[in-house]
């Protein structure tokens, strides 16, 4: 649920006093509210949101206005969905890279092998030139 309109937007008083003294791009301000919503003041500052384990730069841009600063520094990390069907998917997708990986390999040894046979003749010819020269 939102807050309403006749509170307005909650700022952190600290964190407000704190880019005050500061110019835009100048200093990367550390905070802890990430319940605070973005202010147009904020915009061109570098605010460190802290995630619960350490503080990820966030630099305010005018689209982020009317958003929390905790939106942009997340707090849990994904890992995947779990379950059956998810690791039939990734056990086709390991196989696929495989495939793919073999016949990579293939190809540049196949290239490989048509370079030296493309150049064992060139050398076969210099040297029964070389041997008719004597």
């Amino acid at each position: 649920m939102s807050r309403s309109l006749k509170k307005g937007p909650y700022i952190d008083e600290k964190l407000i006093k704190k880019i005050s003294k500061f110019k835009p791009g100048e200093k990367v301000v550390k905070t802890w509210a990430r319940r605070s919503c973005i202010s147009p003041e904020m915009v061109g500052f570098t605010i460190a949101v802290h995630n619960g384990k350490e503080h990820i730069p966030v630099f305010i841009t005018e689209d982020m206005v009317g958003h929390k600063l905790g939106e942009f520094s997340p707090s849990h990390r994904f890992k995947s969905h779990g379950g059956r069907m998810a690791r039939e998917i990734e056990k086709q997708e390991k196989e696929r890279v495989k495939i793919k990986d073999e016949v990579a390999e293939e190809k540049i040894e196949k290239a490989a092998t048509s370079e030296k046979s493309e150049k064992a003749p060139e050398t076969e010819t210099t040297g029964q030139k070389e041997g008719n020269k004597e």
